[in-house]
Order: structure tokens, then C-alpha cells, then sequence
């Protein structure tokens, strides 16, 4: 798989999510950032995206996929952003 190829399947997933994705074969680290996760704790945030991509990883064509997510309001101070770099 691709990162594009992961992006596609998130987006077509989980509504009113940007996903930032990075990695090559089937390892992957996605970005999430959305409202969606506004008033989850990190663990039902990690279960969202691992939720969305289950078949993928049940089948092995992913593996080690690390997730980091946030709102809109934390990814404007998040590390990760590139606007703020």
C-alpha cells in the first residue's frame, strides 16, 4: 500500500476527518484531525481509526500502523503541523 491508498480508505471511512499520512508498505503513521474527537479520550481515538482500517489489517496488508490524533484547535499547536513549523 501507499500512504495515498490509506488517506483514500480514511477519508472514505470516517467523515470530517484531513489525514496526514506517511510510511511506505504496511507501515504506516497516520495524523488525524477532526471534531470527531472532541470529547474522546485517547483510547476511543485510537479504536476510531484502527475501527476504520480493520479489514486492511485483519488481511496484513497493514502492519505496525502508529496514530496520533487531534481537534482542530490541538492540531493548530501540534508539533506535527506544518504550519507551525
Amino acid at each position: 500500500m501507499q500512504p495515498n491508498d490509506v488517506k483514500e480508505l480514511l477519508e472514505a471511512r470516517i467523515d470530517g476527518c484531513e489525514f496526514h499520512i506517511q510510511g511506505e508498505g504496511c507501515n504506516f503513521q497516520v495524523i488525524a484531525v477532526g471534531d470527531v474527537f472532541d470529547g474522546l479520550g485517547p483510547v476511543k481515538r485510537q479504536q476510531l481509526i484502527y475501527s476504520a482500517l480493520s479489514d486492511e489489517i485483519a488481511s496484513g496488508a497493514l502492519h505496525a500502523v502508529s496514530i496520533k490524533t487531534y481537534t482542530p484547535t490541538q492540531w493548530q499547536a501540534a508539533p506535527e503541523n506544518p504550519r507551525t513549523e
